[in-house]
């Protein structure tokens, strides 16, 4: 008999079950926050879909999340906003109001949304 290659036969398939779980929280402006200043929002002043307080604003997973910032309705640029997971005194969003004309004004609802996604994997393995 010839020489062969002996080799094991493995096959795998993978099954993977991507969920998002969306949170938002409301917040309408009590004074006007004129531009190259910061607004601040502590997690206690948002509420929430319900109308409900909100306690602590949620972690973002690493790598797995998002969030988005709503002025009087329009998504803003990423970098003019810092997010910061927690609760009330730790937990916050700055939006930083750039120069220029703009303010945003006492009254103005301000929407923030949070993204994390769930994931769940199975895998077949056939030897």
């Amino acid at each position: 008999m010839a020489l062969q290659l002996m080799k094991l036969f493995v096959s795998a398939s993978t099954d993977t079950e991507v969920t998002p779980a969306v949170e938002k929280f409301f917040y309408v402006t009590a004074a006007d926050t004129e531009p190259e200043s910061t607004l601040t929002i502590d997690a206690a002043d948002f509420f929430d879909d319900l109308g409900a307080e909100v306690v602590e604003l949620p972690v973002l997973v690493d790598n797995n999340s998002y969030y988005h910032v709503y002025i009087n309705g329009v998504l803003q640029m990423q970098d003019i906003s810092t997010y910061t997971p927690g609760a009330t005194g730790v937990g916050s969003l700055s939006i930083d109001v750039p120069a220029g004309p703009d303010s945003i004004l006492t009254g103005t609802p301000i929407v923030l949304e949070i993204v994390n996604f769930d994931t769940t994997s199975t895998t077949d393995i056939t030897t």
